[in-house]
């Protein structure tokens, strides 16, 4: 048996800067690394040798675990889809965060106009244990279509 930590998930970003703020905004996390980073043509399953990529990795408070990378294609400029995805489906991750302030987060992601899919509302599930969690929670895209689910521990 192995002992192996999810560090990070990297999304690859139609416009880094305004990810980047959205990011910061949004759910408060803050730059841990930001460079351009050439592909070798081995690790990444998309783009081939010597694309020049700017990666920003952002953190919370963990230093550790918790980080999404930030990936733009900027040589060759790499053409995004036209339509931004406003439905989850097969291959599309679902990112569960947990905050102490949802009301904060529903604010700034109205303000940065992320498509809400749910507004914050109060829901209940059975945890590990057996023993119900209530929490205050909400549902939301970021600026390319990856979808969050935020939620607050009532109890």
């Amino acid at each position: 048996m192995t002992n192996t930590i999810v560090k990070r998930t990297t999304l690859i970003v139609r416009d880094i800067k305004k990810s980047t703020r959205w990011y910061q905004e949004v759910l408060g996390m803050s730059v841990y690394y930001d460079d351009q980073v050439t592909l070798g043509g081995k690790g990444m399953a998309a783009g081939k040798k010597g694309d020049v990529t700017h990666l920003i990795i952002l953190k919370c408070d963990d230093p550790v675990i918790g980080m999404i990378g930030l990936l733009q294609w900027i040589d060759p400029i790499w053409p995004a889809p036209e339509e931004i995805p406003d439905k989850v489906s097969y291959g599309q991750p679902t990112f569960v965060v947990d905050t102490d302030d949802i009301k904060y987060i529903h604010e700034k992601a109205l303000e940065l106009n992320s498509v809400i899919h749910s507004e914050p509302h109060e829901w209940s599930v059975r945890g590990a244990t057996g023993d119900m969690i209530d929490f205050l929670g909400m549902s939301f895209f970021d600026p390319d279509g990856h979808f969050f689910e935020i939620n607050q521990r009532l109890n």
